[in-house]
């Protein structure tokens, strides 16, 4: 499972000319789901996202989390971080799960993170979404954690 996660001080996704999700200052989180992922890979990032030290304390470092600003997250799923263009020019989706495994886990992902404290807004998976956003910072970190680990 893939997270890409970008600081925000706003982002909203759209879906046929009406806005779906909206947030202030907080995380836009990019949600790509493997082949062989679960439950346990849902968890892990979604504790890991609220928890990123990101955002600046009152000395100008980056060492306070989504949880201790107080930020919302606008979770939007993302078949295509598993592109994979090594080879040709077109790319190829072949790690990407399937929409039948992605969609339960991309849910999850979603109500574990509202579970752990922080506002949750979302695309719609599958949709064809325009996403907006002023990158704070910029601000963007990658996240992985593979289907196959304990």
């Amino acid at each position: 499972m893939r997270a890409l996660v970008q600081r925000v001080s706003s982002a909203s996704v759209t879906v046929e000319g009406t806005i779906r999700g909206r947030i202030g200052d907080g995380l836009l989180v990019l949600l790509g789901v493997r082949n062989g992922d679960g439950p346990g890979e849902v968890q892990y990032l979604a504790e890991k996202c609220v928890n990123l030290r990101v955002f600046e304390d009152d000395a100008g470092k980056m060492n306070r989390s989504l949880l201790e600003t107080g930020g919302a997250m606008l979770v939007v799923s993302q078949f295509t971080l598993y592109g994979d263009c090594r080879r040709g020019r077109r790319p190829s989706f072949v790690e990407a799960a399937p929409p039948a495994v992605s969609e339960p886990l991309y849910h999850g992902f979603v109500r574990s993170v509202a579970g752990l404290g922080v506002p949750v807004a979302e695309g719609v998976f599958g949709a064809h979404m325009q996403v907006a956003l002023v990158n704070d910072g910029p601000v963007t970190v990658l996240l992985e954690r593979d289907g196959e680990q304990p």
